[in-house]
């Protein structure tokens, strides 16, 4: 066994990136950062380019990135969608 040859270690490095840029940013979030002119539902607007929940509750959010949402999910505007 020799060297691994340079394309093989692209692959490679490819292959990590696509793995890292696939898996959406979804975690449990009080506050998110303003998208769009309105909050998403059961958000705030806290005039500060943020939105917010005021403590009360923990939405697990993502953005939609222009994209419908995936399956087990569902828009609540403002540019995210939330785990149903």
């Amino acid at each position: 066994m020799g060297r691994p040859s340079l394309s093989r270690l692209a692959l490679l490095l490819v292959g990590s990136i696509a793995s890292v840029v696939v898996v959406p940013s979804a975690r449990a979030q009080r506050v998110v950062p303003k998208l769009q002119v309105v909050c998403p539902m059961g958000y705030v607007d806290t005039f500060n380019g943020k939105c917010s929940t005021l403590g009360l509750m923990t939405y697990t959010v993502t953005p939609t990135r222009g994209k419908a949402c995936l399956e087990g999910w569902m828009n609540v505007g403002g540019g995210y969608c939330r785990r149903k």
